[in-house]
């Protein structure tokens, strides 16, 4: 196993928004601090969660800089630097490399659906841009692209490639070479249980506690999982990051709007959601 110690809980955070869709920095940073108090080890920037997609590179990097500049005091900051063009996803490795990140999340490119060679042939040149440790990021019912466990161990030998967050349930398992993330709530218990390093979590958000104590108490680690497995199918009853955000706008913590074509919860989302904070006494006092 590679000597890359970013954490258990890395939680994938939500880029706030103000009323007039900016991005709204001191909600960010409030947010940061308010994860770390409550389990997160460290945060995935300008990932998925984050609404990256919708970034304008000056936005994305900016926020890696704020994080990196900004972050509570022994967490680490994972910059999501990849695209589906490789010089694009080179540029912004090097420049988040710049900014302080820690390490990159580098997900698959998506759309064009490269071959095995392709892959390699892209992860090489995103792992020459860095001194960072890259994770990759396989989540093929986004991407369209599956790196299977063989494929996944050779890239493993491309120096500077240090893990992987794998989305894939069904090809969930360690990998020589590699750190093993899940990139899925429902799995992180079993990650946790076959020596994974832990989880990118978006559940860490709302029950960032919970979530520590399945890390520090393995004994109850299957009882705690089960009692969260409302929270993980709440959060994801509709396109993410809708009802993350919604529910921290509950609780309070200002996570703001989200950017088309995500769209804010529903009526019947946020009572769903309200309903899920309720069950778990998450509405009966302020945040902490």
């Amino acid at each position: 196993m590679p000597d890359v110690d970013l954490g258990a809980i890395l939680t994938a955070i939500v880029t706030p928004f103000d009323a007039s869709g900016r991005i709204d920095e001191d909600a960010f940073v409030a947010l940061m601090a308010h994860l770390a108090r409550n389990g997160s080890d460290g945060f995935v920037v300008a990932g998925t969660t984050g609404e990256a997609a919708t970034l304008t590179d000056e936005e994305h990097l900016g926020l890696i800089g704020l994080a990196a500049s900004e972050r509570p005091p022994g967490t680490t900051i994972v910059a999501g630097t990849g695209t589906n063009d490789t010089r694009h996803a080179v540029f912004l490795t090097e420049r988040a490399t710049e900014l302080g990140a820690d390490a990159h999340l580098s997900v698959t490119p998506y759309y064009n659906r490269p071959s095995p060679l392709g892959l390699r042939r892209h992860y090489e040149a995103i792992a020459r841009a860095t001194d960072r440790p890259i994770l990759l990021y396989n989540i093929p019912s986004r991407t369209g692209t599956n790196i299977p466990p063989d494929l996944l161990a050779e890239l493993a030998q491309i120096n500077g490639i240090a893990g992987v967050k794998q989305s894939n349930p069904a090809e969930l398992q360690p990998i020589d070479g590699l750190v093993l993330y899940t990139g899925d709530d429902a799995t992180f218990a079993r990650t946790l249980d076959m020596g994974g390093a832990g989880g990118i979590s978006v559940a860490s958000h709302i029950v960032g506690p919970e979530m520590r104590r399945m890390v520090d108490e393995p004994a109850r680690r299957a009882e705690i999982d089960a009692s969260l497995r409302d929270v993980y199918e709440t959060l994801f009853m509709t396109a993410s990051p809708t009802c993350t955000k919604a529910a921290l706008n509950l609780l309070g913590l200002r996570a703001g709007t989200t950017r088309l074509p995500i769209v804010d919860a529903t009526d019947d989302e946020l009572a769903a959601v309200r309903a899920m904070l309720t069950r778990h006494g998450l509405l009966t006092g302020a945040p902490a």
